[in-house]
């Protein structure tokens, strides 16, 4: 059993990633780029910090990503969330069970403390995680590193070996793997709607050690029942 539960948030935890996805491609646009589609975002940068965003939209063109880029990509965010954020269906029960049986849980995510904040304010999951939510923005490298993984398990004092994650991205698979703990793959988020069964043999070959659709089944795996 596990001593703890570290959840990915976006995709995962809330139905948000096509809603981010198209406003970070909408913002790249924006500035140029008019050949980074919704897809471009989705198929390489999935639950990648902005931080490795804006290095490549530097590249792509040759504008600085200023520290505004976020700030517009999340206030074109936010504005969607207040009317389309949805948690993925049953998130909270799976919380409210690892609550009575006395589960620790964190959250780690790519995205930026503020746009964390919203996010599990909007959604109504804060509750679950009060002093145990975690950013890139707190870690010298994001995902794929360890690192946040590290800090989230440092911060609930467990040993990450004893810790299981669910995520839905590469990234976040490996990150996981690197950092000793179990890592569950979910591909139960619309963004994955036309590409499901390629990205559960891509989170497979990064090394979950189960991939799953909904969200019994990945309780169920976490809780190896």
């Amino acid at each position: 059993m596990p001593q703890a539960v570290i959840f990915d948030l976006d995709g995962c935890l809330v139905d948000s990633e096509t809603l981010s996805i198209s406003a970070i491609a909408e913002e790249i646009q924006d500035m140029g780029a008019t050949d980074v589609t919704y897809d471009y975002i989705r198929d390489r940068f999935l639950g990648v910090s902005m931080k490795v965003i804006c290095e490549h939209v530097a590249e792509q063109t040759g504008k600085t990503c200023a520290g505004d880029f976020v700030d517009r990509v999340e206030e074109r965010l936010f504005a969607r969330y207040r009317t389309d954020l949805r948690q993925i269906k049953g998130a909270a029960a799976m919380l409210d069970v690892l609550h009575d049986r006395g589960t620790p849980v964190a959250i780690a995510t790519g995205g930026s403390i503020r746009r964390m904040g919203e996010t599990l304010r909007i959604s109504g999951l804060a509750r679950y995680f009060e002093g145990t939510a975690f950013s890139a923005d707190q870690v010298k490298l994001g995902k794929p590193a360890p690192d946040l993984f590290l800090l989230a398990a440092e911060e609930l004092g467990v040993d990450p070996a004893s810790c299981v994650v669910m995520e839905d991205s590469p990234h976040g698979i490996q990150g996981a793997k690197s950092a000793g703990m179990r890592a569950i793959g979910f591909v139960g988020g619309t963004h994955l709607d036309p590409m499901r069964e390629t990205h559960r043999q891509l989170l497979l070959s990064k090394g979950a050690e189960q991939v799953c659709e909904t969200i019994p089944d990945t309780l169920a795996a976490i809780l190896l029942d």
